[in-house]
């Protein structure tokens, strides 16, 4: 039996960073797991008379969140006090990752931090595993088992890491083959290619993961590029003979359309100008960036590239996409670019579909795609009530709740066409 939804259905004919724009609805329509049609109560009602109504009244309805960035293994040490980049990658993550050695401890955590975060009304997440392949193996499970749309990749780095962290040139191409092989295209499920960053990894891991790209082109690429100063410097003596931090990648294969960049906040101009040509995808973390002092995105990079938004948990301080889009609008504005709130739920949303290049699937309300789907209480505390009481459109109703909301925001969340 189809389901029809009745609320503010909220969906975008184009992007907000070029000059398109959102479109509001009163109803949404889905049968088998996928979006059949939008448009008014009426018509819709008339049009499919034997729908399940359920009536959401004048909550959100939107396309679920979809995080573009995430560690899922770092679930546990969220929120650890802690210094730069490289203190928190020896503090608190690779003592962290050695852990999932064990099977056990890793399906522990894949599950506990889908079920967060479902609970903040994300969907879809592509997150980085570890070194292990039972990490990938935890991840998908937990995925799979929850009906998710879901990415993930064993991490591949084969220096600067602790002995049980490291692997090696081979063993990362044999390792990502396989599990490759193994999950990719399986239910919703797909695998990325992922080296953690270039100081982990030597010339030669980097060059072998981008033969396998190579051979796997449909497969998305995942990193990380120019998070902070200290780090980039790092890059330069580790690769001497690149030009820049991109070019460590792009020497080895590892630069085309389906190459997904966390962070990358200090880039050269030649940087710019190649991940546009390339047709690359940004993805900001802002929570992230501020908690360990990394410095401010550049937004404006959104008309220019595919750009997404992530909570990088954990060194990311949320599991919330409400919370980080806040940051994101919290950090425009120290560099002067005032975010509206339409880019704002566009970037959680179709732009974080655009950088994993699944917006024939995911990320937007509108015939074909897939019923993944987020109902937001606009009135979810007293705050947030009595700061949209004088609203006089849905933007002045809706941005209260990305400054001041959290998972009492959520009122219900849909995965391919089933309330969870």
């Amino acid at each position: 039996m189809a389901d029809l939804l009745k609320g503010q259905v909220l969906s975008f004919d184009g992007d907000p960073f070029a000059g398109g724009g959102p479109r509001l609805d009163e109803a949404v329509v889905i049968d088998r797991g996928r979006v059949l049609a939008v448009g008014a109560f009426d018509a819709m009602s008339r049009a499919h008379p034997t729908a399940r109504v359920t009536d959401y009244g004048g909550d959100l309805i939107s396309a679920g969140f979809i995080d573009a960035h995430v560690h899922y293994p770092q679930t546990a040490i969220i929120a650890s006090w802690g210094k730069r980049l490289i203190d928190w990658l020896n503090t608190y993550t690779f003592p962290e990752e050695m852990r999932f050695a064990d099977p056990a401890y890793a399906g522990d955590v894949a599950g506990r931090y889908m079920d967060l975060a479902l609970a903040h009304g994300t969907t879809s997440m592509c997150s980085y595993a570890t070194i292990h392949p039972g990490s990938v193996d935890a991840f998908f499970h937990a995925a799979r088992t929850r009906g998710l749309r879901a990415w993930t990749g064993k991490t591949c780095m084969d220096r600067n890491a602790p002995e049980g962290l490291r692997d090696t040139a081979q063993s990362a191409y044999d390792d990502s083959k396989a599990l490759l092989q193994k999950w990719h295209g399986v239910d919703r499920l797909s695998y990325v290619i992922t080296p953690r960053f270039s100081p982990t990894s030597t010339p030669e891991q980097l060059q072998a993961l981008g033969a396998l790209w190579h051979e796997n082109p449909a497969c998305l690429m995942q990193t990380h590029l120019s998070e902070q100063t200290d780090e980039i410097a790092w890059v330069r003596a580790l690769f001497p003979q690149s030009r820049d931090y991109l070019d460590t990648y792009e020497a080895q294969g590892l630069l085309r359309e389906g190459a997904v960049y966390g962070h990358a906040i200090h880039l050269t101009p030649r940087e710019r100008a190649r991940l546009e040509e390339a047709g690359a995808a940004l993805v900001h973390c802002p929570t992230s960036n501020t908690f360990i002092g990394s410095g401010l995105f550049d937004m404006g990079l959104a008309t220019r590239l595919r750009v997404g938004l992530a909570t990088d948990t954990g060194g990311g301080s949320s599991f919330s996409m409400l919370r980080t889009m806040a940051a994101a609008y919290e950090v425009a504005q120290l560099r002067g670019q005032a975010l509206h709130p339409s880019q704002l739920w566009w970037l959680a949303t179709c732009g974080s579909a655009r950088a994993l290049r699944a917006e024939g699937q995911v990320g937007n309300i509108a015939p074909g795609l897939e019923a993944d789907l987020v109902v937001v209480n606009l009135k979810s505390t007293p705050a947030i009530e009595q700061a949209t009481r004088r609203a006089e459109d849905l933007w002045e109703q809706v941005f209260p709740t990305i400054m001041l909301g959290d998972d009492r925001a959520i009122r219900a969340v849909w995965i391919g066409g089933t309330c969870r």
